[in-house]
């Protein structure tokens, strides 16, 4: 049986689209199955520099400026910790440990032709990069779920449900962009669970938020915020969605959500009420959707290539979100799995040695947003050191940007994982109360 499209993609998300635009360019044919129909409602809704080379490269930038989304400029971080902590040789600690903030601009980044990235729509984000997949050529199938995928013949073959029948797409090769869903990490049992990350997330919209009442400089009110809380693990995210709507959300442990019996009313407000200014600053405004939660965030894959496929974005890894680094990763993976799929098809052969630079490159990528991550939720308050500090400041940019991909671990981690040992070794150290609880191993988990 000869194959209908050169590539099958799996989901029709950021990864899935962006894959779908490069190989459409690339003059292969493709499918995409996205099993629900745009636009929908998804999380994530913060972008980092990263993105900026990715929407470029398939031409979509115009398309996402044009929809008039936000303009980010950088991150924020601020802290309810309002007494005095020794600087331990820290300089430039303006703000002490209270709060941290950093401009994209401050270091240039290579295919990045703008200062700022954005803030967006995920409904409306996520259906631009799919008609833009559309306009150069891709097939788009909404509302079409894809089942197992047969990998026993001499064309892997996608079995999908169009109006309750279902039929066998044969394809040359499948691209896995199912997101969360796992397709075929599921299918394959590649799956692991994050031996360190079991995130839960609990979010809304708010209309009318005072994004000015938290933040130390009042012109950088529409930068990106996160907020530590006087609550183990747990921080809120505050993102701009359009001029007056702005999405919060809670994430903590799921050990921790779990002890409110799936409560979500009383989990967020009692979290947040942690940090009296920031209850009073969501009082004064108006939630505009009911509160949706997201569970099972950390995973990672045992493989992520193999004969005739590849995952990309979510499908492959996931990990706790602190940096917005999920729609990076889906555009990233999709921008680097493709250089090989393009060659790999060049050649005729797409055998999974075709895709180990894709391998390589996304396990290095993840395995530094992994371990920044983790180093991150140990230091807890005390990260905004880090941030405040010439020293370290640019490097640290450097991985909030999403530059991540080409280098081996950034000088920063180093510097980070030093002053946790340290401090872990003397409990009586002044900083050793303000260490976040939760633990990662010295190095990231090989998957």
């Amino acid at each position: 049986m000869d194959a209908e499209f050169d590539i099958g993609i799996i989901g029709g998300g950021p990864a899935g689209s962006t894959a779908a635009s490069y190989l459409a360019k690339a003059g292969l044919s493709v499918a995409v199955f996205e099993a629900e129909n745009f636009p929908r409602d998804h999380v994530g809704e913060s972008l980092v520099p990263a993105t900026t080379p990715v929407l470029l490269d398939i031409g979509a930038m115009e398309k996402v400026e044009a929809a008039g989304f936000p303009k980010k400029f950088g991150a924020a971080w601020t802290s309810a910790e309002q007494r005095d902590i020794d600087h331990m040789g820290f300089r430039g600690l303006t703000h002490d440990f209270r709060a941290a903030e950093i401009l994209f601009s401050e270091r240039d980044q290579k295919g990045v032709d703008r200062d700022y990235t954005f803030h967006v729509d995920r409904s409306k984000f996520d259906q631009i990069l799919l008609k833009h997949a559309e306009s150069l050529g891709a097939k788009v199938f909404q509302g079409v779920r894809a089942g197992k995928v047969d990998f026993s013949g001499e064309h892997p073959q996608i079995e999908v449900k169009i109006a309750g029948r279902s039929t066998q797409v044969p394809v040359r090769m499948v691209v896995d962009a199912s997101g969360r869903r796992t397709h075929l990490g599921s299918q394959e049992k590649f799956k692991i669970a994050d031996p360190v990350f079991n995130q839960y997330a609990v979010h809304t919209w708010f209309d009318g938020l005072d994004r000015k009442a938290l933040a130390v400089n009042k012109d950088q009110a529409d930068y990106i915020f996160i907020h530590f809380l006087p609550v183990t693990d747990t921080w809120v995210w505050q993102i701009p969605i359009t001029d007056t709507v702005t999405s919060v959300g809670v994430v903590s442990q799921k050990s921790r959500f779990k002890s409110y019996g799936g409560d979500r009313e009383k989990f967020f407000w009692d979290t947040i009420a942690s940090r009296p200014e920031l209850l009073d600053v969501l009082k004064n405004c108006e939630q505009v959707k009911s509160l949706k939660t997201e569970g099972d965030y950390s995973y990672g894959m045992k493989q992520i290539a193999g004969d005739k496929f590849v995952l990309i974005g979510d499908a492959a890894r996931f990990v706790d979100p602190i940096f917005s680094s999920g729609v990076s990763v889906a555009l990233n993976s999709a921008r680097i799995a493709c250089q090989d799929i393009i060659a790999a098809a060049e050649k005729g052969d797409f055998s999974r040695a075709q895709f180990s630079s894709y391998e390589a490159k996304l396990r290095r990528g993840v395995r530094n947003w992994y371990e920044f991550i983790s180093i991150y939720y140990r230091l807890n308050i005390l990260f905004t050191a880090f941030v405040q500090d010439d020293r370290y400041r640019l490097d640290v940019l450097k991985m909030l940007q999403g530059d991540v991909y080409d280098d081996e671990e950034p000088k920063a981690l180093a510097a980070m994982r030093e002053i946790v040992e340290a401090v872990e070794k003397d409990p009586n150290h002044l900083w050793h109360p303000y260490l976040g609880d939760l633990k990662a191993p010295s190095a990231a988990p090989s998957f």
